[in-house]
């Protein structure tokens, strides 16, 4: 019996790669702009390339589920491997894109949420089937990543919930109080308090141009930024506890029944990847400032120079927590919740000429 694949990814993977590459051949064939950043655009040349190689990785990612020679299969598991990075760069800023529709402000660009949204999904397809590929190079189950005696298995069994180590969940907890100082800024501020040197009264007229719904909610003591930051707390506890694996009673339609396993881990692992990366920086930048490595720039109105840095690195420790705390728990759920093949069903007597399967 061969063994089975999951069967959804060189589906997914090529259908991925065919829009990958004909939106961003559009693109560069017309002219669209694309940002990259905020400033620089991508040229038509890097959108050329970005389309090819999508088209090579998903030809990869449909190449590891089959059975064909062990030096294709170690080439297109290495064609995946650059791949991944790649994509998964350019989905880093979709936490960003995230705040700006949650805080109402809008699209800022349409073509670069697209683009960012094509990365991410991308970045999915790809790590699955670079996780396939290695499981098959090692000689292990491609649908389970365990190693068992019988070839294809049974149909897969779920682990009950369960909740993770001790150690994950303070080395969470930890992380998590990163957030604490650049909340607890933002929350003085929007109550009518004075922090590092900036006045309540400029920070509102600063933000005076945010969306009514930010608006808003700055007028009852609450941030938009801090209300997502507290929605990013919620699901790394979800991942880290029995109640992130089965839905709770008060969900209507599905109370009860067990979580899917991407449901939390894709965003899970989207988010954190851009915060972690994104906080990472704010840390370095903040702390190469106050050594004076880095000349200070020009501080924006109502901020002195030292209160900016200090608001920087508190950005930072609040991102970079968030998501490497998103990323730990994601690795214990994943690791928790991660199926297993059953034996295939065995044939045993059933009388003379006949074999009764056993169910």
């Amino acid at each position: 019996m061969t063994p089975r694949p999951p069967a959804p990814v060189p589906r997914a993977a090529v259908a991925w790669g065919v829009l990958y590459a004909a939106v961003q051949s559009a693109w560069a064939v017309t002219g669209t702009t694309v940002p990259l950043t905020p400033e620089v655009a991508y040229p038509p040349a890097a959108q050329f390339l970005l389309a090819a190689f999508a088209l090579v990785a998903a030809v990869a990612c449909a190449a590891v589920t089959r059975p064909l020679r062990h030096r294709v299969r170690v080439a297109a598991t290495a064609v995946l491997a650059a791949a991944l990075p790649v994509f998964a760069a350019g989905a880093l800023s979709l936490p960003v894109h995230l705040v700006t529709l949650l805080s109402g402000a809008g699209v800022e660009s349409a073509t670069g949420l697209a683009c960012v949204l094509l990365d991410a999904a991308g970045a999915a397809v790809l790590a699955h089937g670079l996780t396939t590929g290695l499981r098959r190079l090692r000689g292990r189950c491609a649908r389970c990543g365990r190693t068992h005696p019988y070839a294809g298995g049974g149909p897969l069994t779920h682990p009950g919930p369960s909740t993770s180590t001790r150690r994950t969940r303070t080395a969470a907890a930890l992380l998590l109080c990163g957030v604490l100082p650049w909340a607890g800024v933002k929350t003085i501020w929007t109550l009518g308090g004075d922090a590092l040197g900036v006045t309540a009264e400029r920070w509102h007229a600063a933000n005076a141009g945010a969306p009514g719904a930010a608006r808003a909610l700055a007028s009852v003591g609450v941030d938009v930024t801090v209300l997502a930051a507290l929605l990013a707390v919620v699901l790394t506890l979800g991942l880290l506890h029995r109640w992130g694996t089965v839905f709770p009673r008060w969900t209507p339609l599905v109370a009860g029944l067990r979580v899917p396993r991407m449901l939390p881990l894709v965003p899970a692992w989207a988010v954190g990847a851009g915060l972690a990366a994104y906080g990472s920086v704010l840390v370095v930048y903040a702390s190469l400032r106050a050594l004076g490595v880095l000349p200070s720039a020009a501080s924006p109105d109502g901020f002195t120079r030292a209160g900016l840095t200090w608001m920087i690195l508190f950005g930072g420790l609040a991102f970079a927590g968030l998501g490497y705390g998103l990323l730990l728990s994601a690795r214990s759920y994943a690791a928790r919740t991660r199926p297993a093949c059953a034996p295939p069903p065995a044939p045993v007597a059933g009388g003379p000429g006949r074999a009764v399967v056993r169910p």
